[in-house]
């Protein structure tokens, strides 16, 4: 965001300096026009080093301060920016350019509640206008603080109701706190008022949003367009969009890598990357990098916990750079011994984080977020490790040319699709997704107490609402018609969904109370009454994760459909691990005839049951130790082509052709 002084400026926000005549501070002088004239012409590096030069010489010059704290934010120096504004604040302290540029600093170092702070400090003379608003519900919004971002976004539209950028925040801000239906209708508002290159990610967080609720009225059309605008994108496009919104709702594997790519060039933009590292000698212990912000309790930490506590500590060392929050939990405590060293990273900027890591002298990094929420793709965009590897959090690829591999396996990610993925594919020889044996066994649990009929067929579909489709639950309540004593089990994400799916049901034909819902509780309560399903029918495009190896672990027969993109492979590529592969249908015809016949075959559910238990002891989708000494040959195998001084090319470990 371009920064503007309110008063005594030109266009650009560059005020002539104050006190500088006299011979003396003619160099100082000189110095400044040469860095107004370099800043005018884009050349911010030098306009940066003009600036400093007429500090040095005037170092008492709030102007020439101010000039160089702007250079310095535009050159991404924040901490830099931070000094020399909060110098100009101490020689003026009701100069409003300096504290915004101060702000725009604190926020751009991810010092939200501090930027956010500075301006309900300001002086009563600082003007309270539109813009002042805005950036005040901006860094609110981003410290977490949605009460206070709606309200202060309220006041900016009081006196700017046409900017859509608020409009959408303000989405951002309702879906946040759960309120998803004015949270798309302040999203449909920004649509309407338009934000340019903004327009395609309200676009995608409307249609995912009302997935989110199991809205469907006009689901289809709000896909339709979200796809339209998709094909529109122009060929190097730069934009925020929701990726996880396209990979999750469409099966569509060339636009996925289309809005990625798009994605990834925005968070890359302005970013100059650190200079390559040369190829050299592998040392004994290879340094791998794991950054993330789910190392505490959450799905990813709760696969990946072995694989960095069981990596050789003799051929690798671990760090986990985390920049999530700290919740207290027994995982996070796991999780800050699982490696070599646990770094705290949240309060860094992107290039801070980067050059850290290259410090660290990492050799693999290994992003486990992607294009998910609170993903930092811009630390990579820095490159600051000479290997750079997506896996696991984003089901799909990055889009980024800065990251080298992505991991899967021959069915996520066969080498036959490796046309829709930006990076080299490399192939784990069983599943590629990591498993934890030591998460919870389920515990004896009675129907009763999850609140299910005891003679019930219990069809159990603990997938995310937003998963779920008209298409997916057409295919569940003809089910349900076919199978009379049968009840849909579901699990109750949000305050919204469940009516909205009676009313589904009702109009498909089914008694609503055949639907029966499951509170959110905790992993242990979880898997126990997990075990009382009978048949867990997976959605798509977008099949269950973690959820179907939670159902796999708990003895529940699955049955899946599996498409073109990852996303909706990734249930597949379960069932095969556990010996299971003839319940990953190709069509949903085959998942409907599957689901079907299983439904009225107890003996074969029985079978699959006790299947299921022992593979807890022997399937490959279980055995984390295995999993993770195939996992560290594929981090050194990337590591060994780049030690020789060969680009990343696709690898595939024995066993993992495709």
């Amino acid at each position: 965001m371009q920064l503007k002084s309110r008063k005594n400026t030109n266009a650009r926000g560059v005020r002539a300096p104050i006190g500088t005549s006299g011979g003396e501070l003619k160099g100082a002088h000189l110095a400044w026009e040469r860095g107004v004239m370099l800043a005018k012409a884009g050349e911010w590096k030098q306009a940066e080093q003009a600036f400093k030069d007429a500090c040095t010489k005037a170092p008492q010059d709030p102007v020439y301060l101010l000039n160089l704290a702007r250079a310095e934010l535009q050159n991404g120096s924040h901490v830099a920016a931070a000094d020399s504004a909060q110098r100009a604040l101490a020689l003026q302290p009701d100069n409003e350019v300096a504290l915004n540029i101060l702000a725009r600093a604190l926020h751009r170092q991810r010092r939200h509640q501090e930027a956010a702070a500075l301006l309900q400090a300001a002086p009563a003379s600082m003007q309270r206008d539109a813009v002042y608003y805005q950036d005040l519900g901006e860094y609110l919004f981003n410290a977490r603080m949605y009460e206070q971002a709606i309200a202060a976004l309220f006041e900016g539209l009081a006196r700017n109701i046409d900017h859509a950028l608020s409009h959408y925040r303000l989405g951002l801000s309702f879906n946040a706190l759960g309120l998803k239906k004015e949270a798309v209708e302040c999203l449909r508002t920004a649509l309407v008022l338009g934000l340019g290159h903004g327009d395609l990610a309200a676009q995608s967080l409307v249609a995912f949003i009302e997935h989110e609720v199991c809205r469907w009225d006009h689901a289809r059309e709000d896909v339709a367009r979200m796809r339209e605008m998709v094909r529109k994108l122009p060929t190097n496009a730069a934009a925020w969009i929701s990726v996880f919104a396209q990979v999750t709702l469409t099966d569509a594997p060339d636009e996925h890598l289309t809005v990625a790519r798009a994605c990834a060039r925005f968070h890359g933009q302005g970013i100059k990357p650190m200079p390559v590292r040369k190829p050299e000698a592998l040392p004994t212990r290879l340094r791998v990098g794991f950054v993330s912000a789910d190392l505490h309790q959450h799905a990813t930490s709760a696969l990946m916990a072995e694989v960095f506590e069981k990596l050789d500590s003799s051929r690798f060392e671990v760090i986990l750079y985390s920049h999530g929050p700290e919740d207290g939990s027994a995982m996070r405590e796991r999780m800050k011994h699982a490696g070599d060293r646990f770094v705290e990273v949240s309060a860094l900027s992107d290039q801070d984080v980067a050059s850290m890591i290259r410090h660290d002298g990492v050799h693999v990094l290994v992003d486990l977020k992607g294009h998910t929420r609170d993903g930092r793709l811009g630390i990579f965009a820095h490159r600051p490790a000479p290997v750079q590897v997506s896996y696991l959090g984003f089901p799909g690829t990055t889009g980024a040319d800065y990251m080298d591999y992505f991991i899967g396996d021959a069915i996520v990610s066969p080498l036959s699709h490796a046309a829709h993925y930006s990076e080299k594919l490399a192939l784990m020889p069983r599943c590629y997704q990591a498993n934890d044996r030591q998460r919870a066994l389920p515990q004896p649990m009675t129907r009763q107490e999850a609140g299910l009929p005891d003679n019930a067929l219990v069809l159990c579909g603990f997938n995310q609402p937003f998963k779920l489709s008209p298409d997916v639950f057409d295919v569940w309540c003809r089910l349900l018609q076919q199978l009379p004593h049968a009840v849909l089990w579901l699990l109750q994400w949000n305050d919204q969904a469940p009516d909205q799916l009676r009313q589904e049901a009702a109009a498909r034909g089914i008694d609503p109370a055949r639907l029966v819902f499951a509170p959110r509780v905790g992993a242990r309560q979880h898997l126990s009454r997990f075990a009382l399903a009978d048949i867990y029918l997976d959605a798509w495009p977008c099949n269950g994760h973690t959820t179907v190896s939670d159902a796999l672990w708990a003895g529940v027969p699955v049955v899946t459909y599996s498409g073109l993109s990852f996303a909706s492979r990734v249930a597949a590529s379960l069932l095969h691990a556990v010996d299971l592969k003839d319940y990953a249908t190709s069509t949903t015809g085959d998942y409907e005839a599957q689901a079907l016949a299983l439904a009225h075959n107890p003996e074969e559910r029985v079978r699959i049951r006790r299947h299921l238990i022992e593979a807890r002891d022997t399937a490959e989708l279980f055995d984390s130790s295995g999993f993770t000494q195939d996992f560290g040959k594929l981090l050194a195998a990337m590591a060994e082509r780049w030690s020789r001084g060969l680009a990343p090319d696709h690898i595939a470990l024995e066993g993992a052709a495709s």
